[in-house]
């Protein structure tokens, strides 16, 4: 059974099929399995759509793709959660990208910005998937957050077989994830072409870039 949701100052009701939810202002679609998915993807991960523009997400690519670009795709990561992809973890960038990347850390961490000093930017292939996981606790605190670049794409966040929920990521949006939904929530990007709300998201090329919280940083946990 689906769960979903409608939030606002008005109405608060289930309906057999998925919509929005609005957490603090910000739409995103969802669909949860149970109650219980659905309260801890409330308490633990937001989504605010076209943080960035198209023009600054040329901008930022020009900076990096043609690294990219001389590199083919690895089949597995190191640790087995990432099928087809490059990365690389970036720290310096020119001035105008380099706003950018300060308006995200505001965004995700607030003025002091306690976070990783590197941003880590992770290019995944069109066929390519990102398997269950959960970020490990020696590498990073308590926010893990994302800005999409070239495609949308379809997260499962996943408590266990029963509890879990969808999640649809526009191009061009950044998503948080804190709480529960950080710490005992497996997330992973599904391989094409997933469904929500009945709806196919074909996903292309995609590139993710990650900042996380320091890892002395366990506030949430």
């Amino acid at each position: 059974m689906i769960c979903t949701r409608v939030v606002n100052k008005v109405r608060r009701a289930y309906k057999p099929c998925c919509n929005f939810y609005n957490y603090q202002a910000r739409n995103f679609l969802y669909e949860a399995s149970t109650r219980l998915a659905e309260t801890h993807l409330k308490d633990g991960f937001s989504l605010r759509e076209n943080f960035i523009t198209e023009q600054e997400e040329q901008q930022l690519l020009s900076e990096f793709n043609h690294k990219f670009m001389r590199r083919k795709y690895l089949k597995g990561h190191w640790d087995g959660a990432i099928v087809l992809y490059r990365e690389m973890e970036k720290l310096e960038w020119n001035e105008s990208n380099g706003k950018i990347i300060e308006r995200l850390e505001n965004h995700v961490f607030g003025p002091k910005r306690n976070c990783l000093a590197a941003a880590h930017v992770l290019d995944l292939h069109e066929d390519g998937f990102i398997k269950p996981h959960i970020d490990s606790i020696k590498f990073c605190g308590a926010l893990v957050s994302g800005m999409s670049l070239l495609s949308d794409a379809v997260m499962r966040l996943k408590l266990d077989d029963k509890n879990y929920s969808d999640v649809f990521i526009p191009r061009l949006s950044v998503y948080i994830m804190s709480n529960d939904i950080r710490y005992k929530y497996t997330h992973e990007i599904l391989p094409n072409t997933p469904s929500i709300n009945g709806r196919e998201i074909h996903r292309t090329r995609r590139i993710t870039i990650m900042k996380r919280s320091k890892e002395s940083d366990h506030s949430n946990s």
